[in-house]
């Protein structure tokens, strides 16, 4: 029996079993089953003739990847949004290759990469969908197109596809420490009431992947997906971007309802409606830090700032203009929202924030 069969035998026993805390344990155990099944899929080369990748290089300071059901506008968008003269059509899959282009927005160079579009059962490797769901694993931000006139059903199926191949959406990372060790048994404790993991479904779940030693320190109260997620190690999270397009061709009250969903912006590419919102969204999604530097009695270079990822610290700003300024770094002076009085004097490790100004003051 291969994978595919595997997975689908698994599949058919969750739907079959009525979920409830008596049934919980062992639908765990199928979760932890069915995602080893996924993630050997996930690693096994195709053993078929070797067609033609995705393979886009990575420019600019982020990357976002289109994805969707063919003909809802992805490639209409990257052809407003950038200079990129994309393949439009009204007829299905007139995106057969990752088309990339480059779009500048608050000083940020963007690579928007438009992908093929997707149908059901894509993480499996039907119409070359599984290339394009492993694409969407190398971008900073997801923007999910979809039809405002068709059915409410495509952004749950659309989800399942990129779960399927390890992706997580609008999640952050399970705070759970796991560490495989060579031996002294599992050891397993949490800091906090679990409302679904156990000690048992642990130890179980562990054997299962036939892992022996193991330590884990769970700091938050997590599902039992979360925990597997960890133990098969191969997730990726990612902020998503929910763009509902055509809301010319719908009523305003439907407008309306979908506007309040979260993480979503309606839009009409064709009619140039509301895409200035759904440009400053992707800006924020990606959490990209705009910070300007200045030298010793002269005022800030407003027209290039340096961008950088939310988080970043002195120490990052300093490599970005040049890595040779930490061997003669002294301190820095900092204006800004990050600076208790202006100027603030700090050293490499203080966060910035966006639209700080720095000054770097070397020995």
């Amino acid at each position: 029996m291969g994978i595919l069969e595997r997975i689908a035998e698994i599949e058919h026993e969750m739907n079959r079993t009525q979920k409830n805390k008596a049934t919980e344990y062992h639908l765990g155990l199928l979760k932890g089953k069915l995602a080893r099944l996924r993630a050997e899929l996930i690693e096994t080369k195709s053993s078929g003739p070797k067609g033609e990748g995705f393979d886009v290089k990575r420019s600019g300071d982020a990357r976002v990847a289109l994805i969707g059901f063919p003909s809802v506008g992805k490639s209409t968008l990257l052809s407003t949004v950038t200079e990129t003269e994309a393949a439009v059509s009204s007829i299905d899959f007139t995106t057969l290759q990752a088309t990339p282009g480059r779009w500048e927005y608050n000083g940020a160079v963007i690579q928007l990469l438009d992908l093929p579009g997707i149908i059901e059962g894509a993480s499996q490797g039907i119409g070359r969908g599984k290339q394009v769901v492993s694409t969407a694993r190398t971008a900073d931000l997801i923007l999910m197109m979809l039809d405002s006139t068709k059915s409410h059903l495509q952004r749950p199926l659309l989800e399942k596809e990129l779960e399927a191949v390890g992706i997580r959406l609008n999640k952050h990372t399970p705070n759970i420490y796991y560490k495989v060790k060579t031996g002294g048994g599992i050891s397993y404790n949490a800091t906090c009431k679990q409302s679904e993991l156990t000690e048992r479904f642990v130890y179980n779940l562990l054997h299962q992947y036939r892992i022996f030693n193991a330590e884990v320190l769970v700091r938050e109260d997590v599902s039992i997906d979360d925990f597997i997620d960890v133990v098969v190690g191969n997730r990726i999270y990612l902020p998503c971007l929910y763009a509902y397009n055509k809301i010319d061709a719908i009523t305003i009250e439907e407008v309306d309802r979908i506007a309040r969903e979260d993480h979503t912006v309606v839009v009409s590419v064709e009619k140039d409606l509301n895409m200035d919102t759904l440009k400053e969204s992707i800006w924020q999604s990606l959490s990209l830090l705009q910070v300007y530097t200045k030298r010793h009695g002269e005022y800030p270079d407003f027209s290039d700032g340096l961008i950088m990822r939310t988080g970043a610290t002195v120490e990052d700003a300093c490599r970005e203009i040049h890595k040779s300024l930490l061997d003669t770094f002294k301190y820095a002076l900092v204006w800004g929202k990050s600076a208790k009085h202006n100027p603030q004097r700090v050293g490499l490790s203080h966060p910035l924030c966006n639209e700080d100004v720095i000054e770097i003051v070397r020995k």
